[in-house]
């Protein structure tokens, strides 16, 4: 048995826990906000995740240091956008040989960081970062749904005791020391669902989607590459696998937030509808500066970028997509 302190208790967070509790290990599920754990603790029951019960073998806290004590593992399951915060605020408590581990999946505005790279960078060099990533809707992993998940780490060690920590009969997970492609994979494929969200919105079928998703994984790719990650790690779990889903599920914020602002809703009204954090939104920025930097065309990042950021109609930004010059495909 290992104890793992989950930090965040939003849908992935809990839906973690679930996984790991069904198989008895010893987890802390740990909420900033005193009357969030308090209630998940009485109540067993997600607002975002209704069908699923917490398991009574979870443990809440609303105190970090009380949270982290004796903890083996701790996953950084908070959105992107507090991963800097939470873990200059971990780092007081944080004991050497516990291994830290990000499910978030964005990239840092101002840094271009990925979010194993802002808990290095707050943590220190001595402490071992993986990243947990791939095609996993939280809706799904909540219910012991199977799936599989891609455990990812330099030092291949590391991305084993990951690998055997989350590995269950409902979850298959593979490795791979590319911790740097797998990450840029989970954050650019936002984008990309939300481009496919556009398509939905606007009416325009599967093979505007299929297009989109095929075409934005050459972009994935391409910045990828040129960033010096493994190109194989694209055509992966992480990769086609996460894009897939995301761009295609009912559970996508991504996607049903894309939807949404091609019928014309404001990214105000987006957000509300939504409910959650839309991590594609908080991706745009670095992604789009990414491939200024490395001379990488991302079109297709560009247009949506132009349509969030801009004021361009996503009408407006599709069609600028499909009237520009013709190309070789590879």
């Amino acid at each position: 048995m290992s104890k793992v302190t989950i930090l965040g208790s939003g849908t992935w967070g809990t839906a973690l826990a679930n996984l790991l509790a069904s198989k008895n290990e010893d987890v802390t599920l740990y909420s900033r906000f005193k009357e969030e754990a308090e209630r998940y603790a009485a109540t067993r029951v997600h607002p975002h995740l209704p069908n699923a019960k917490i398991d009574e073998r979870i443990r809440f806290s609303y105190k970090l240091d009380e949270a982290l004590l004796g903890a083996e593992y701790v996953v950084f399951a908070c959105p992107s956008p507090y991963i800097r915060e939470t873990a200059r605020r971990v780092a007081p408590y944080a004991k050497k040989g516990m291994i830290m581990i990000t499910v978030a999946k964005g990239i840092e505005a101002k840094t271009h960081m990925t979010m194993s790279e802002i808990i290095q960078d707050e943590l220190g060099p001595e402490y071992k970062v993986a990243a947990l990533s791939g095609p996993t809707h939280a809706e799904e992993v909540s219910l012991l749904m199977p799936t599989v998940i891609v455990s990812a780490c330099e030092d291949e060690e590391t991305a084993k005791k990951v690998q055997s920590l989350f590995a269950t009969p409902y979850m298959r997970v593979y490795i791979n020391k590319d911790i740097r492609g797998v990450e840029l994979c989970g954050a650019l494929k936002n984008i990309i669902a939300l481009a496919a969200g556009f398509g939905d919105g606007l009416g325009f079928g599967d093979n505007c989607k299929a297009a989109t998703i095929t075409r934005g994984l050459a972009e994935m790719t391409r910045l990828g590459i040129a960033m010096g990650c493994n190109p194989l790690t694209f055509s992966g779990l992480a990769g086609i696998g996460d894009i897939v889903v995301t761009a295609t599920s009912r559970h996508s914020r991504n996607n049903n937030a894309g939807r949404l602002l091609g019928q014309g809703k404001s990214l105000e009204e987006t957000l509300k509808e939504i409910g959650m954090v839309v991590e594609g939104i908080n991706a745009l920025v670095a992604a789009k500066e990414l491939s200024q930097e490395y001379h990488v065309e991302m079109p297709i990042v560009d247009a949506v970028y132009a349509a969030v950021y801009e004021g361009v109609k996503p009408l407006d930004a599709v069609n600028a997509l499909f009237a520009r010059g013709l190309k070789s495909e590879v």
